[in-house]
C-alpha cells in the first residue's frame, strides 16, 4: 500500500504504479501514453531539468526575493508551502560560457518581478537525484491525516464548522461530482454543457477551479505548436508563458492574488481565451477538459476500493467520506481551514507538521531538490537535506538575459517554514482566503 507521500509523487520515467478506483474508462497508464504522444509530450520524461538531476552533477537554480536585507541579517533561508509542499521555490539555470541561462520560467520571473532581487544556488548532490515530481492535487491524504492528528489545536466550534462547511460543499455540488465520475467511467456529456456546469459549480466547490486550471495548463503546454513553444522545447523546456497567459486572461487581479478557486471560465469564455493564446487548440479545449478533468477528479477523489461507475456523493456523510474519498475530504478541510479567522496562528502548527513529513520522505529517497509533477521548471530546495553541499550568491542580469553571480552570501538553508505573511498563500482584503466562501449554484 502506498503512503500518502508516495501517492502524491510522480515519476514520468517509469510506468504508472498508483492504485486507482475501479470502473475508469482509461487508466493512468493509458493517459500517460496519450500525453507522451502530444507534440511536447516527450518533455515529460526527457527534459533539461530532470536530465540535470539524473546526471548527479551540480544543479544551478535561481530564487527571487524581496527580503534580501532580512536574509543577510538573519543568515537564514526558509522554505514555503504551495505547489512544492515545503521547499525553497526556484527555477533552473543552465551554465553557458557567457553566464547562467534562466529556464523560461525564470526568465518570466525576471521580467515580471523587477522589484525583487535574485539569488543563485549551486547545489552539489554527489549522486543522481530521483526524478520524482510532487502533485499538490494528490496531497489530500496528507492534509486529512495532519488534520486528524492535530485537530485538538482547534476549538470545538472551529472543528465542527470545518466539517460542516466541507459537507455543505459536497451536498451542494453532489450532482455535478457524480457527473464527473460518470464521465470518467465513459459517459460523454456534451462538452459545452459540461464546461458550463463545471464553471457554475466552482463557486460552491472551489477545489474544482484548481483541477480545471491544471488540466488546461497541461493541455496548452503539451500540445502548443507556437514558435516560442518550439524554441523552448529545443532547450528541453515546457512553455510556462502559456499557463500564465491563461490565468491572467481568465481572472481579473490574478497578478495580485494567484487564487485558482476563482478560475471558472464557461464554455464561451474558454474558447475565446484559448483562441487568443493558442488558436490551433481552441476547438479541442472543452473536450479535453471533459475527458481529462473527469479522470483526474475520479483518481484524486475516490479510494481504490470504490467504483467510479457507481459511486454517488448524494446522501454522503462525513464517516463515509473518511474512508471512501479521503483525499477529497482532506483537500476540502485544508481549504476550509485557510478561511478561519485564526489561520495565521494555526498556519505553522499544521503546515510545519506536513513539512516535517515531506522532508522525511524526501530524505529517505535522497532528494535534495523537488519539482512539480508536470516538469515545467518549478523546482524547490529541500532545506532539511542532511549535509547538503551548496553555495549561494546574489546575482545580476546582463543585457542578454543571463545571470552572473556577484556576491557569495553566508546563509544557511533552515528546516522551517516562512511565516504566512511572507508566502504566496496570502489572504484577501477581508483576511480570508479569496474565493472560498460558500455560494449556491
Amino acid at each position: 500500500m502506498l503512503t500518502d507521500w508516495e501517492y502524491a509523487h510522480t515519476d514520468h520515467t517509469r510506468g504508472a504504479t498508483r492504485p486507482e478506483p475501479a470502473g475508469l474508462a482509461a487508466s493512468e497508464a493509458d493517459w500517460r501514453a496519450r500525453l507522451e504522444q502530444a507534440p511536447n509530450g516527450w518533455l515529460l520524461h526527457s527534459n533539461a531539468m530532470t536530465r540535470t538531476l539524473a546526471s548527479g552533477g551540480p544543479i544551478h537554480l535561481m530564487h527571487t526575493t524581496v527580503a534580501l536585507d532580512a536574509i543577510r541579517t538573519s543568515g537564514r533561508l526558509y522554505a514555503s508551502t504551495g505547489c512544492l509542499a515545503a521547499a525553497l521555490y526556484c527555477a533552473p539555470l543552465t551554465p553557458e560560457p557567457a553566464g547562467l541561462r534562466p529556464h523560461n520560467l525564470g526568465g518570466y520571473l525576471l521580467e515580471t518581478k523587477p522589484h525583487t532581487r535574485t539569488l543563485v544556488f549551486e547545489i552539489r548532490p554527489q549522486a543522481p537525484v530521483p526524478p520524482l515530481g510532487i502533485d499538490y492535487l494528490r496531497l489530500g491524504g496528507v492534509h486529512l491525516r495532519t488534520y486528524l492528528a492535530h485537530r485538538d489545536l482547534l476549538t470545538p466550534a472551529e472543528d465542527a464548522g470545518l466539517r460542516e462547511r466541507a459537507m455543505a460543499r459536497i451536498r451542494t455540488a453532489a450532482d455535478f461530482l457524480d457527473l464527473l465520475l460518470r464521465n470518467a467511467a465513459g459517459r460523454r456529456t456534451p462538452e459545452a454543457a459540461f464546461v458550463d456546469r463545471l464553471a457554475a459549480t466552482i463557486p460552491a466547490f472551489p477545489f474544482l477551479g484548481y483541477l480545471y486550471f491544471e488540466v488546461l495548463s497541461e493541455y496548452l503546454m503539451l500540445h502548443s505548436t507556437h514558435p516560442r513553444t518550439k524554441e523552448y522545447a529545443r532547450n528541453g523546456e515546457l512553455d510556462n508563458r502559456l499557463y500564465k497567459q491563461l490565468a491572467f486572461a481568465a481572472v481579473d487581479g490574478m497578478d495580485r492574488l494567484f487564487d485558482l478557486s476563482r478560475f471558472r471560465p464557461d464554455h464561451t469564455r474558454l474558447y475565446a481565451i484559448i483562441e487568443r493564446i493558442a488558436p490551433e487548440l481552441a476547438l479541442g479545449a472543452a473536450e479535453y477538459t471533459r475527458q481529462r478533468l473527469s479522470h483526474v477528479f475520479a483518481g484524486t477523489a475516490l479510494a481504490p476500493t470504490q467504483d467510479t461507475s457507481t459511486y454517488s456523493f448524494r446522501d454522503a456523510d462525513a464517516d463515509r467520506l473518511l474512508t471512501e474519498t479521503p483525499h477529497l475530504l482532506g483537500q476540502l478541510l485544508f481549504r476550509e481551514m485557510r478561511t478561519l479567522d485564526r489561520y495565521p496562528q494555526l498556519y505553522l502548527a499544521f503546515e510545519q507538521a506536513k513539512a516535517l513529513q515531506a522532508w522525511t520522505y524526501w530524505n529517505r529517497w535522497r532528494i535534495p531538490t523537488r519539482f512539480h509533477a508536470l516538469p515545467k521548471g518549478e523546482i524547490g530546495i529541500n532545506p532539511a537535506y542532511p549535509g547538503l553541499d551548496y553555495t549561494v550568491w546574489t546575482a545580476e542580469t546582463c543585457a542578454r538575459g543571463l545571470l552572473h553571480p556577484v556576491e557569495q552570501l553566508d546563509v544557511t538553508l533552515t528546516p522551517r517554514l516562512a511565516d504566512l505573511h511572507l508566502t504566496a498563500m496570502r489572504r484577501d482584503e477581508t483576511g480570508r482566503a479569496a474565493g472560498h466562501r460558500l455560494e449556491r449554484t
